[in-house]
C-alpha cells in the first residue's frame, strides 16, 4: 500500500462526509481516532474497551483492516448524524505504514450503535499510538483507566459528558496531551497533581465534577496552558499565585466553587486572554484596576462579589467586547460614557449594583446590542427616549427614573420592564369586597384544579425582559440564558425527568411544568387584604434525571426571597426532595401590609450551566399558593341572614349608642378599663393569638422556654402546631412601659418591610395578656457587643429599604437580636416615632435609655433621624470593644466609653480600644472604620453628623471614611474641647478602672 492512494482515501472519505445529510434526526457521535492497527494497538483498544464496558456492546470490531476501502467500514449515504467511516493516514514519522486517524461510531438516541464489522484484516508495519480518542456522552460509569498511558501518540482525549468516577491515574504522568476533557462526570478528590505534570496541555476543561480542596501551586508548570475550565466543583482557598505564571491562556473560568479572598491583582498577567468568567466563587471585590490591560476580552462575566464595594473598573481600552457582565458586584458611582462606545456588544448586564446618576446618552449608539439589563441600581434622571423606541431587550426597573413629560404613563412594549410596570409597589384602588384572600398559580402550566383549589394558568412564553399581569397577580422575569445557541430561549419548561409516584394523579399535574428565568424571576400577589399569610412555593426539578447518566449530574442553585428578604440561600431542590422529579413544598409565615406580597427567585451564579445542554440554570418553580392565617370576611350571606341582622341591630342601636356614649367617656369602667379600650378600639392589623395558644406553644410560659427580659417585660421562646418557632413577649405588670407603647410596637412593625427588623406574626390582647408575638428564625437574645462573635457577623448591607421613615429611640446593643446565621435584626419599636421629609424635627417627650440618647435629645426633647445615627455610633462603639458605654470608666476623669474614646482618637491610638479578648484574630483597617464612623456618628451637634445611609456606605466601603473626617465641618471634637482633654494626653499609663453602676435603665417622662 503506497502513500499516494491513502492520501486520496482520506480525500474521498472526507468529501463523503460533507455530502451526508438528514432531516430530525437526534444522535450522539462517539469519535475514535487511532494511528494504526497493529497488534498491539488492538491489544490496547480492546483492554480499554473491556476496562471501560464497551466490549459487551461489540462497539468496537478489528476483524477487518481499517484502512483499506473495502468491507464495511464505510457505509455510503446515512442520516445526518449518522456515520462510520475511517481516515488513514500512511506518512507518520517518515514511513510507509499506515495509521488508521479517525474511527466514527454514530449512536442513536435511544442508545444502540452501527456494529463495525468485516473480514480479517491484512496487517501492516506500524508504529503503537494513536492520535485521537473520543468517548463523548456514552454514561460509561468506570474509573478512568490507567492504560491510556500507553498510548504514546495520544494528543487529544475527549471523556466528556460520561459518568465517570474515581480521579485521574498517576500513570497519565508520561502522557504528552494536547487536548483533554473531563467536563460532566463524578470525578472526586483534589485536584490531580499529576495533570500539572503533562505540560503539554493547551485546553484542559474538569468542568462539573466533584473535585475538591485547593489549587495546588505545581498548576504554574502548566505554561503551554491556553484554555482552563474549573467552573463547577468544589474547589476552595485563595486563587494560587502560580496563576500569574499562566501567561498564554485565552480562556479562563472558575465558576462555581467556594474560593475565598479577593479578585488577585495578578490578572492583569493574563494579557492574552479572551474570555474570563468569574461567577458565584465567593471571590470578594473589588474588581483590581489591573484589568485594564486585558485589552483581547470579548467575553468578561463577574458576578456576585463579596466585600466592599468600589466604583467601575477601568474598562476603556477594551474594545473589542461581545459579553460584558458586571452583576451584583457592589459597584457604585455612575455609570462610564465610554461604555456606549463599545459598538460590539451584545450583551449588557450591570444589574443588582449600586449605580447612581442617568444612563449615559452614548448608550444610544449601541447598535449591536441585544440585551440590557440595569435594573436594581439606583439610577435616576429622566428614562432615554430610545429606550421606549429601540427594538432592544432593556430592564431598567427597580430605579428612580422619571418620565418624560410627553412620555407614556404605561409600559410601552413587550421586551422592556420599567418602574412604571412595576408600580412602585403595586397600590391598590380595589374596594375591600374586592380584595382577593388567596392565591394559586400553577408556573409555567394550564390551569389545574387540585381537589377543590384551581390553580391558575401561567403560560407566558416570553421572559428575557418581560412584565406579564394576570388577574390578581404578576410576574416579571429579568435575563437570557447564554452559550445555549438557541435563537428563542424556553422560559416554561415540561418535565423530561420522570415524576415519583409519591403524589396522587391531580397532584402530578401540579408539577409536569415549571417557569425559569436566567436571572431573577418575581412574582406578585395584588391586592391582597391585608394580615397573616402562609405562602407556600412548589419546586420540583424535572429537567435532570435520575440514573447513572450524566443527565443526572447537574445541580441546580438559587436563592429565595419574599417580601425583600432572604428566605433561602443557595436552595437546591434535588437536595432538598431527595431526588429528581419528586416534589418539595417550603412553607413561610408572611405579614401582608400594603396589599402586595413579593416572591423573588435569584440566581447567584451557583450550580451547573451545561447539563444536559449548555444554557441550563437559574431557577424554577412549579407552582406558588398564598393562603390566609385568618377567617376571610363573607360579602356573599343571603339577604334573609342580612335582613335578620338588620332588624336585630335597630332594634338594639338605641340603646347601644347610649352605652357606647357612657363607655367612651369613662363613666362605665375605672382606669385600667380605659386602657383596655386603647386596644379594643383598634384596627391592629396583624394576627390575633389566643392565650390558650400562646401558652400551649410556650408550655404555660415555662421558665426553661425564657430567653431574656427587657423594658417590656420577658421574652419567651414557643412552637406553634405547624412548626414555626417564634418568641413572646410578654408585658409584665411592673414594666414603665404600656397600652401606649404596646399599640405602638404593633402599628410600626406591621408597617415596615426590612430583613434587618424582627417579623411581627401577630399579639395576644386576651384579658390582662399583652403579648407580642415574633417570628423568631431559632434566634437567641444576645448583645452584639459579644467580642467573640464580631468577626463572625455578617457584613452584607441591607438590600432593599423601608418606605416609611421613623426614628426608633431606642437603638441599643440589647435591641439588637442575631439569628442562629448571626444576622442583625433590631427589635423593640414601643417608643418609635413616624416622621417625614417635610420635618425638621419633632418635638417629644424624652423616652430611651441613658447612654444612647442624643445631646439634643436628652437635654430638650429635640428629636431627628440624627438621634437614632447617634445611638448606632455608641453601638458601635461597644461592639468593638466589647464594653458598655455607660458601665466602662477608664478613669475617674471620664464619665463612659465614648469620652475615652475621643481622647485615644487624639492621642492617634485609638486601636487601645479593640476588645483584647480579640487578640490578633481582626483586621486594624475595619476596627479603624468602624470607630471612625462611630465617632462620626456621635458628633455633639446633630447637623454635623452623617445620615444613616452615609455611615452604611463608609462601613461598606462604598465611601471613604477620610473623604469625611478631613473635611472641617465633620471634625468629631469640638475644639473647646480639645483644651480640655490635652491633660490627659501626657498621662497615657495610668491605670484604668471599672464602675459598677449599670445605669442602664429606660427613660419615660411624662409628655
Amino acid at each position: 500500500m503506497d502513500g499516494d492512494k491513502s492520501k486520496f482515501r482520506i480525500r474521498t472519505i472526507a468529501k463523503a462526509r460533507s455530502e451526508r445529510r438528514m432531516k430530525d434526526c437526534l444522535v450522539i457521535v462517539v469519535c475514535v481516532c487511532v494511528l494504526c492497527v497493529c497488534d498491539d494497538a488492538v491489544k490496547i483498544l480492546k483492554e480499554l474497551g473491556q476496562k471501560l464496558g464497551l466490549d459487551a456492546k461489540k462497539e468496537w470490531n478489528f476483524d477487518m483492516n481499517p484502512c483499506i476501502p473495502e468491507g464495511n467500514w464505510r457505509r455510503g449515504e446515512y442520516r445526518k448524524g449518522f456515520e462510520v467511516s475511517v481516515e488513514c493516514d500512511c506518512n507518520i514519522e517518515r514511513n510507509a505504514s499506515c495509521y488508521v486517524s479517525r474511527i466514527c461510531i454514530v449512536y442513536r438516541r435511544d442508545g444502540s450503535s452501527i456494529d463495525l464489522l468485516g473480514s480479517q484484516p491484512e496487517l501492516v508495519d506500524c508504529q503503537s499510538g494513536w492520535n485521537q480518542l473520543a468517548l463523548k456522552s456514552q454514561n460509561i460509569s468506570t474509573t478512568i483507566p490507567p492504560e491510556f498511558s500507553k498510548l504514546r501518540y495520544l494528543k487529544e482525549l475527549d471523556l466528556s459528558r460520561n459518568f465517570l468516577n474515581g480521579t485521574v491515574p498517576p500513570q497519565w504522568a508520561s502522557l504528552r496531551l494536547v487536548d483533554l476533557s473531563l467536563m460532566g462526570n463524578r470525578l472526586s478528590g483534589p485536584f490531580p497533581r499529576v495533570l500539572t505534570r503533562i505540560t503539554t496541555l493547551v485546553n484542559l476543561s474538569m468542568e462539573g465534577n466533584r473535585f475538591s480542596g485547593s489549587i495546588p501551586q505545581e498548576i504554574g508548570n502548566m505554561k503551554s496552558l491556553q484554555k482552563l475550565t474549573l467552573c463547577s466543583n468544589a474547589f476552595t482557598g485563595q486563587l494560587p499565585a502560580a496563576l500569574a505564571k499562566l501567561t498564554n491562556l485565552t480562556d479562563l473560568r472558575i465558576c462555581d466553587n467556594n474560593f475565598t479572598g479577593k479578585i488577585p491583582d495578578f490578572i492583569g498577567n493574563w494579557t492574552q486572554i479572551g474570555k474570563l468568567h468569574i461567577q458565584g466563587c465567593n471571590l470578594e471585590g473589588p474588581i483590581p484596576s489591573s484589568i485594564s490591560v486585558l485589552t483581547k476580552l470579548t467575553d468578561l462575566r463577574i458576578s456576585d462579589l463579596k466585600g466592599s464595594g468600589s466604583s467601575f473598573p477601568p474598562l476603556q481600552k477594551i474594545e473589542a467586547l461581545s459579553k460584558l457582565i458586571l452583576r451584583d458586584c457592589m459597584i457604585h458611582g455612575t455609570i462610564p460614557d465610554y461604555i456606549g462606545n463599545m459598538r460590539t456588544i451584545k450583551t449588557l448586564d450591570l444589574s443588582f449594583n449600586n449605580l447612581t446618576g442617568e444612563i449615559p446618552q452614548s448608550f444610544s449608539q449601541l447598535g449591536k446590542t441585544d440585551y440590557i439589563y440595569l435594573t436594581q441600581n439606583n439610577l435616576s434622571g429622566p428614562l432615554p427616549g430610545w429606550i421606549l423606541s429601540s427594538s432592544k431587550t432593556v430592564d431598567v426597573s427597580y430605579n428612580h427614573f422619571t418620565w418624560r413629560p410627553s412620555g407614556p404613563r404605561e409600559c410601552p412594549r413587550e421586551g422592556t420592564i420599567m418602574d412604571s410596570c412595576l408600580k412602585k409597589g403595586f397600590p391598590c384602588s380595589n374596594s375591600a369586597r374586592q380584595q382577593a384572600y388567596s392565591l394559586y398559580i400553577n408556573c409555567g402550566g394550564r390551569e389545574v384544579n387540585i381537589n377543590t383549589t384551581r390553580y391558575e394558568a401561567d403560560v407566558e412564553p416570553k421572559g428575557a425582559s418581560t412584565y406579564h399581569m394576570g388577574p390578581n397577580w404578576a410576574f416579571s422575569s429579568t435575563g437570557n440564558f447564554l452559550d445555549d445557541d438557541i435563537d428563542s430561549d424556553l422560559y416554561t419548561l415540561s418535565n423530561t425527568s420522570r415524576l415519583h409516584n409519591n403524589m396522587s394523579a391531580s397532584e402530578t399535574r401540579l408539577y409536569t411544568t415549571a417557569r425559569t428565568a436566567p436571572i431573577s424571576l418575581t412574582y406578585y400577589g395584588l391586592c391582597l387584604i391585608n394580615g397573616n399569610y402562609t405562602v407556600r412555593l412548589h419546586f420540583a426539578e424535572i429537567i435532570f434525571s435520575e440514573d447513572n447518566s450524566f443527565n443526572s449530574l447537574g445541580k441546580r442553585v438559587f436563592d429565595v426571597y419574599i417580601q425583600g428578604e432572604l428566605k433561602l440561600k443557595d436552595f437546591d431542590i434535588v437536595k432538598e426532595a431527595g431526588g429528581t422529579g419528586r416534589p418539595v413544598v417550603k412553607r413561610f409565615m408572611v405579614n401582608v401590609t400594603s396589599n402586595t406580597v413579593k416572591i423573588q427567585l435569584f440566581w447567584a451564579g451557583k450550580g451547573t450551566t451545561g447539563i444536559p445542554l449548555r444554557g441550563s440554570y437559574g431557577p424554577i418553580i412549579s407552582a406558588i399558593s398564598v393562603d390566609p392565617n385568618f377567617k376571610p370576611p363573607d360579602y356573599d350571606k343571603k339577604i334573609e341572614v342580612g335582613l335578620i341582622a338588620g332588624t336585630v341591630a335597630g332594634a338594639l342601636s338605641f340603646i347601644f349608642l347610649i352605652l357606647l356614649i357612657l363607655w367612651r367617656k369613662g363613666y362605665l369602667m375605672g382606669k385600667k378599663d380605659a386602657a383596655d379600650r386603647e386596644l379594643r378600639g383598634l384596627d391592629l392589623q396583624t394576627g390575633i393569638f389566643t392565650l390558650r395558644q400562646i401558652k400551649a406553644a410556650t408550655k404555660n410560659f415555662d421558665p426553661s422556654n425564657k430567653l431574656g427580659e427587657g423594658g417590656f417585660g420577658a421574652v419567651y421562646k414557643g412552637l406553634l402546631s405547624d412548626g414555626s418557632i417564634i418568641a413572646v413577649k410578654q408585658l409584665s405588670s411592673k414594666s414603665k412601659q404600656g397600652t401606649r407603647e404596646f399599640v405602638n410596637e404593633i402599628g410600626m412593625i406591621s408597617a415596615l418591610q426590612h430583613p434587618n427588623l424582627v417579623k411581627l406574626y401577630g399579639c395576644c390582647v386576651e384579658g390582662n395578656q399583652l403579648s407580642l408575638i415574633y417570628d423568631s428564625g431559632q434566634s437567641v437574645e444576645r448583645e452584639a457587643n459579644m467580642a467573640s462573635e464580631v468577626e463572625d457577623m455578617p457584613r452584607d448591607s441591607p438590600r432593599f429599604e423601608s418606605q416609611l421613615k421613623i426614628v426608633h429611640r431606642d437603638i441599643k446593643t440589647s435591641n439588637v437580636l442575631l439569628d442562629k446565621d448571626l444576622n442583625a435584626k433590631i427589635s423593640d419599636f414601643g417608643l418609635a416615632k413616624l416622621t417625614d421629609d417635610g420635618n425638621t424635627h419633632i418635638s417629644t417627650r424624652i423616652a430611651g435609655t441613658i447612654g444612647y440618647m442624643a445631646p439634643e435629645y436628652a437635654m430638650r426633647g429635640y428629636l431627628t433621624p440624627k438621634a437614632d445615627v447617634y445611638s448606632f455610633g455608641i453601638v458601635l462603639l461597644e461592639t468593638v470593644s466589647g464594653k458598655s458605654n455607660t458601665n466602662y470608666r477608664p478613669k475617674e476623669d471620664f464619665v463612659y466609653l465614648l469620652d475615652w474614646a475621643y481622647v485615644l482618637q487624639e492621642r492617634g491610638s485609638l486601636l487601645e480600644l479593640v476588645d483584647p479578648d480579640l487578640g490578633s484574630a481582626y483586621s486594624p483597617e475595619e476596627a479603624m472604620t468602624m470607630m471612625n464612623v462611630a465617632l462620626l456618628c456621635t458628633n455633639a451637634s446633630p447637623t454635623l453628623r452623617p445620615t444613616m445611609s452615609q455611615a452604611m456606605n463608609m462601613l461598606e466601603g462604598r465611601t471613604s471614611v477620610q473623604d469625611l473626617l478631613s473635611d472641617p465641618g465633620f471634625s468629631t471634637i469640638n475644639p473647646k474641647v480639645k483644651a480640655l482633654r490635652n491633660h490627659f494626653w501626657q498621662q497615657p499609663s495610668e491605670t484604668l478602672t471599672m464602675s459598677d453602676d449599670p445605669c442602664t435603665e429606660s427613660l419615660l417622662s411624662e409628655p
